[in-house]
């Protein structure tokens, strides 16, 4: 495990938890080859804030790399009606480029 996963966990639960720091968190379990445990810190992000676009973005790759397709595909979906109602286009387009990949490889049996 990194030494700054282990500082970032250590500030779990404190003063400073929230969703930067979960979001922080998963970026680093993606960064190391652990994608459940990102697309849990993701989630978690999500619980302090469900606005935060980038935890959706990142929630729907995260779920991507642990194999997990429709978890992600869902995840993409309502990552782009949160980041179309925040105004967040860039967000909201690349997450509709990403869940029409995801689309497109269910649809071929992938």
């Amino acid at each position: 495990m990194s030494t700054q996963i282990e500082r970032l966990e250590a500030l779990q639960d404190g003063p400073r938890d929230g969703a930067l720091l979960r979001h922080s968190l998963g970026i680093e379990y993606l960064r190391n080859g652990d994608p459940s445990k990102a697309a849990a810190a993701f989630r978690r992000a999500l619980d302090f804030d469900p606005t935060y676009s980038a935890a959706w973005k990142n929630l729907g790759r995260a779920l991507t790399e642990a194999r997990q397709p429709t978890d992600a595909l869902d995840a993409y979906r309502q990552g782009i009606e949160v980041a179309s109602g925040r105004g967040d286009l860039q967000a909201a387009k690349e997450m509709t480029v990403f869940a029409r990949r995801l689309e497109k490889r269910l649809a071929d049996g992938d």
